[in-house]
């Protein structure tokens, strides 16, 4: 039963908060323990007291986790325990623009794998300075790349020489292309092991079409969590101070 007077509120327990959601009641306990959800006021014997803002702000935090993560709902959840609005606002605009990145870089994978379509299938092998010739870069840089693990040349049994393989060259040269677009050895490293797990280019075309679905989802549990602390912070700036335990 609702009303204005605090003798008629309603009062949840840890279970009631729990079922909803699947969660177990130590969870919600921890939860709040967290700074997630407020505290709780507790009753002459010590047992925890819910109110349906309680339950919004569970709510909003397990609809922020599948967009932004644990780490990053759990602080903003605590930012806005301690009214600190514009330190919510400024996480969920980090995690906004880390999924910006995320996008360009999986752009930027797209044009390279384009780009490197339309050349005719290498032959043979080569060595470390006709490929840097052809990619327009000095050996060093090539050097550097091997070292950083982008491309893994073999060793002449004679010489001792680098000999980079058809697929040497394919990876140098997608490396070349990432690299103009910006973007770190180490970032472009996790991307070229894939191609040579996957053996080659064209079966990335699964892996990409995965990511992009994957960032897709991720977009909209963003909207998802922000409509849910939206409604959360409307309902907190409703309800005084005193009446949020």
């Amino acid at each position: 039963m609702t009303g204005q007077n605090p003798q008629h509120a309603v009062y949840l327990r840890p279970v009631d908060l729990a079922r909803v959601h699947g969660l177990s009641t130590q969870a919600v306990r921890n939860y709040e323990d967290a700074g997630i959800i407020p505290p709780a006021a507790r009753t002459p014997t010590g047992y925890r007291r819910y109110t349906p803002l309680h339950a919004q702000a569970l709510h909003a935090f397990l609809a922020l986790l599948p967009g932004h993560g644990h780490q990053t709902a759990t602080a903003i959840m605590r930012a806005v325990d301690r009214d600190a609005a514009d330190d919510a606002l400024r996480l969920l605009d980090e995690s906004h623009a880390q999924l910006l990145d995320d996008r360009r870089t999986l752009q930027a994978v797209e044009a390279a794998l384009r780009d490197l379509a339309p050349v005719p299938q290498e032959r043979g092998d080569t060595f470390i300075g006709p490929l840097a010739r052809r990619l327009g870069l000095r050996p060093a840089t090539l050097r550097k790349w091997e070292r950083a693990g982008l491309v893994e040349p073999r060793r002449d049994p004679h010489t001792g020489y680098r000999v980079y393989s058809a697929a040497d060259v394919r990876n140098a040269r997608l490396a070349h292309q990432l690299r103009r677009g910006g973007y770190r050895l180490a970032q472009i490293a996790p991307l070229l092991a894939q191609v040579r797990a996957a053996g080659g280019v064209a079966p990335l075309e699964s892996m990409l079409h995965d990511w992009r679905a994957r960032l897709t989802a991720r977009g909209r549990a963003m909207l998802t969590g922000a409509a849910a602390l939206d409604a959360y912070l409307t309902a907190r700036a409703e309800t005084p101070p005193t009446a949020r335990s």
